[in-house]
């Protein structure tokens, strides 16, 4: 007599949450080097566990036991091409890689460009409020247990999320293309209360991106083939730093003038080849055709499979209990704190100081390959090395680079950018990149070695979560305090000369403090001469140093020694705090 399906009455969930994942990325770092981080993402799109495999079966309304059981899926041979997939693999592979690669143009602008482009607009404080827009890619791991289980079975489980979502993102970006330069002049405007504004806008845009992530992580795992997915992280890792490439790196040196002029055109123009607004209207348009290519052409396997939200919920707080957990969370958030000056404000500084975009836009450019083969070093080292041990010899590092940097604000040539120069602050990017991949890949193999396989995905995605969150919390109050130490007098000119007046503006008569970027753009209009007899960056890099080395010595480097030797079952859940 057959036997009837049946369903285990308390199971875990059917998979790990493992489409949430913890971005950047982020060395995310500062609005200049954040991006990399934020852009970086743990192994959301693992292959699941074989305790994971049976819960996901169980759970499923179409188990039954009358069947045959299907075959176990073979681990892919390491050095088979992408050619050699089967077509269908391919084609999802390159939608993931269109996907992935959508979600990184709006994130290289908010977290790379904008606020390069910000800055003769706003000071640093203000700059500071932006940073905010970065966020969501932090926080994210909030609601997307809800993502995960509320979806409509006419669109699909993933396409639920993905096509309103970019419709979405599609229409914002086209109404920001409008009216961006404009809202850029406002942000400054009224000592900088617009920015507020601003900043909700790319809040908002970033939120939809970082909620698109989620659903696009979730839909590798069934896209591919079971035995090639693997390429998920690959098509994750191409798209997203394509995308942000293009919006970071490229987009600044078509967005220069100077680069345009040399390199484009016969006479100058004030303007580059490509301005903010054109950028994001031409991705929005592209946004809109993609959702409709999607909604046409590709259809999602039908599922009956719901995640449980209070579940996943519930295994987050009995993760956050673990006392070695919350060890763990005190490290990530103070631990980037050394580094936020160097990495959101120095290159703003060089721009201030008279460094020229194109020039910026070289150094990343010549930074980028760098960063790609030395974070292949950096995995070998965290493999044949504690990756702890690993960890603690980059966190020094990275101060170190810190220091370099402040050097190199420091002998900023008179006579303006020399080869020589140019190569010194290339050198010192290098290694600020090198020491924070380093770092990044050490704690990423130091949470995939202690992370709970029952709850793989939750656990990672908790713990990328909160890292993200250290290196973004800091940055307002950084850039707070490099206004609040700065001292910067307007000087009105001389009664015996004859200032140029910008038109419209009025001659400068009396000094006035011009920290602020507003104040700095009417005093040098007016005449006058902004004279910086304080310069906040130098003493908030050197506290943030200062800080960085007590907390590693006093907490941080003791504190992780221990947590490195705690054995695995400090790290697990016990059948109460899973229940």
């Amino acid at each position: 007599m057959p036997r009837k399906s049946q369903k285990p009455s308390s199971l875990e969930p059917d998979r790990p949450l493992s489409t949430a994942s913890g971005g950047q990325n982020g060395h995310a770092n500062g609005d200049m080097d954040s991006h990399l981080e934020m852009r970086r993402k743990h192994p959301s799109v693992e292959s699941p566990t074989s305790a994971s495999q049976a819960a996901s079966l169980l759970s499923r309304e179409s188990f039954t036991l009358d069947d045959e059981p299907p075959q176990t899926p073979m681990t892919p041979n390491p050095n088979s091409s992408f050619f050699e997939l089967p077509r269908q693999d391919r084609r999802n592979f390159l939608l993931l890689v269109l996907l992935y690669f959508l979600q990184g143009i709006p994130m290289g602008l908010a977290s790379g460009s904008v606020p390069f482009l910000l800055k003769p607009h706003l000071s640093y404080g203000q700059i500071g409020v932006f940073t905010l827009a970065s966020y969501p890619y932090s926080l994210k791991l909030l609601w997307s247990p809800i993502v995960d289980a509320v979806w409509s079975p006419k669109l699909g489980r993933r396409k639920s999320w993905i096509m309103p979502i970019q419709v979405c993102s599609g229409f914002g970006m086209i109404y920001l293309g409008g009216r961006v330069q404009e809202m850029m002049v406002a942000a400054g405007a009224s000592d900088g209360s617009g920015v507020w504004s601003f900043t909700w806008w790319w809040f908002f845009l970033v939120f939809l991106c970082a909620t698109q992530d989620i659903a696009v992580d979730g839909w590798a795992l069934t896209l591919l083939s079971p035995q090639n997915l693997s390429y998920a992280s690959t098509a994750q890792t191409v798209g997203l730093t394509g995308g942000h490439f293009l919006s970071y790196t490229v987009f600044l040196a078509l967005n220069a003038p100077d680069f345009a002029n040399r390199w484009f055109r016969s006479s100058p123009s004030p303007e580059g080849v490509v301005t903010l607004g054109g950028y994001l209207t031409f991705w929005g348009w592209a946004y809109l055709a993609v959702t409709f290519g999607l909604a046409v052409l590709k259809r999602e396997d039908k599922t009956k499979e719901r995640d449980g939200i209070l579940e996943v919920y519930k295994s987050m707080l009995g993760v956050l209990k673990l006392k070695s957990i919350q060890s763990i969370i005190i490290i990530h958030l103070i631990a980037k704190i050394g580094f936020q000056a160097n990495d959101a404000v120095t290159n703003l500084k060089l721009l201030d100081k008279g460094f020229s975009q194109e020039d910026m836009a070289l150094t990343v450019l010549i930074d980028f390959p760098f960063e790609i083969s030395l974070g292949y070093y950096a995995g070998r080292w965290s493999t044949s090395n504690p990756p702890i041990h690993v960890w603690c010899y980059a966190f020094i590092g990275r101060l170190v680079a810190a220091c370099a940097a402040q050097g190199v604000v420091m002998i900023f040539p008179a006579n303006g950018v020399q080869p020589w120069y140019l190569l010194t602050v290339i050198a010192s990017h290098i290694f600020s990149t090198f020491t924070s991949t380093v770092m990044f890949v050490a704690i990423s193999a130091f949470h995939a070695k202690i992370a709970d396989p029952v709850i793989g995905g939750t656990y990672m995605t908790l713990l990328a979560t909160v890292s993200n969150l250290g290196g973004t919390f800091p940055r307002l109050p950084v850039l707070k305090l490099v206004d609040y130490f700065t001292h910067a007098t307007c000087l009105p000119p001389s009664p015996s000369s004859k200032p140029s007046l910008k038109e419209g503006a009025t001659l400068i008569t009396s000094p006035f403090s011009c920290v602020a970027e507003a104040e700095k753009h009417r005093c040098i209009d007016g005449g006058g001469t902004c004279s910086i007899e304080r310069d906040g960056y130098y003493i908030t890099n050197i506290v943030c140093v200062i800080v960085g080395v007590v907390t590693f010595v006093m907490y941080i480097r003791p504190a992780a020694m221990r947590l490195q030797a705690l054995p695995l079952r400090a790290w697990r859940l016990s059948g109460e705090e899973m229940g």
